[in-house]
């Protein structure tokens, strides 16, 4: 396959690279997130990701950049290509269960709950008017609103998502064994739930069973005027699929080919489900000659931080692809 699915259409003169950060007490649940060195300390990481990429090395933890087994994680991919194409990643706070170390813009939201036990986002309507308004701030300044996340546990939450609007979605994982039992046995739970209460209004199922991420996406989807791309995989097609509840325009969603093939999911079905049609990114990690991200093409990580829309957004800036490669290998060379 080609570097991309499809030629590159727009290329921005002034794009905005967005990733929000935010937490979900679902990844605290042993064995649902592979995104972080143990469930309770999942919360960590979208604040140790941006250090990777602001900085250039963690900061507040004495961990790698890494997973156990050497699979890179996908911010050190985005640290890339943020150096190739001189930009500045503006992190957007949408509710951290812990104060960030490095500048965002704070949305004032709080960490997602267990929808479980309790309203995972009580404040999705005031997020989304707040996710709005800086989409109308940002239009004035760029003409591509690139938007990424940082959620660990939020392919569950995504899932229950999905499922509550309808869409038979089989989410991916972080983790080459996706832990498909419990995540199917939550979303079991919370579909039944809220189709018992009736709760069918999109900003309503986001509020039951959501995480903040997702109605701050939505308002900036809305109050942005230029070009709108969602960076990610399954928790940018929640995203969408809440967009198209909601009336608004449907972005395109640009991920990697790791997302699109994995067996435990059915990306490209829920995306034409929704009415998105993807982006797909095949960086060719198995023919660099690293062992650690060779693993992306066994089914670790796949993606995250916007790293997918990343390595596109450098494309569209005029970067070949042997340039966007060699830029990955020169910043993992940093760590070794």
């Amino acid at each position: 396959m080609a570097f991309l699915s499809e030629e590159i259409r727009y290329s921005p003169e002034r794009p905005v690279f967005a990733p929000i950060l935010a937490n979900t007490m679902l990844s605290t649940v042993p064995g649902i997130s592979g995104a972080g060195p143990s469930p309770k300390k999942t919360v960590f990481t979208p604040i140790l990701d941006s250090e990777l990429i602001v900085n250039g090395r963690i900061t507040s933890m004495p961990i790698r950049p890494d997973t156990p087994t050497g699979c890179p994680t996908p911010a050190t991919i985005t640290r890339a290509m943020m150096q190739l194409c001189s930009l500045s990643p503006l992190f957007i706070n949408a509710g951290l269960a812990h104060t960030p170390t490095i500048p965002t813009y704070d949305l004032y939201g709080r960490a997602g709950g267990d929808p479980r036990r309790e309203v995972a986002v009580p404040d999705a309507e005031s997020l989304y008017t707040r996710g709005e308004q800086l989409g109308s701030l940002l239009s004035g300044l760029s003409d591509m609103l690139m938007i990424g996340e940082c959620v660990p546990g939020g392919t569950t939450t995504a899932l229950c998502l999905l499922r509550a609007l309808g869409y038979p979605a089989r989410v991916s994982s972080s983790m080459v064994l996706n832990p498909h039992s419990q995540k199917e046995e939550i979303a079991e739970l919370i579909t039944r739930r809220l189709k018992d209460e009736r709760v069918t209004e999109p900003l309503d199922i986001v509020s039951a069973t959501g995480d903040p991420m997702i109605p701050v996406a939505c308002g900036m989807i809305k109050g942005f005027s230029g070009n709108v791309v969602l960076a990610g995989g399954t928790q940018m097609l929640s995203v969408a699929a809440v967009a198209r509840g909601l009336d608004l325009h449907i972005p395109r969603v640009v991920t990697t080919v790791y997302v699109r093939d994995d067996p435990s999911a059915n990306f490209p079905e829920i995306a034409d489900a929704i009415g998105v049609t993807p982006i797909y990114v095949d960086p060719d990690f198995g023919e660099l000659g690293h062992t650690g991200l060779a693993r992306y093409c066994i089914g670790e990580v796949k993606e995250g931080m916007g790293a997918g829309g990343a390595m596109y957004l450098a494309a569209a800036l005029g970067h070949s692809p042997s340039e966007i490669r060699e830029a990955i290998l020169q910043t993992l060379s940093a760590y070794s």
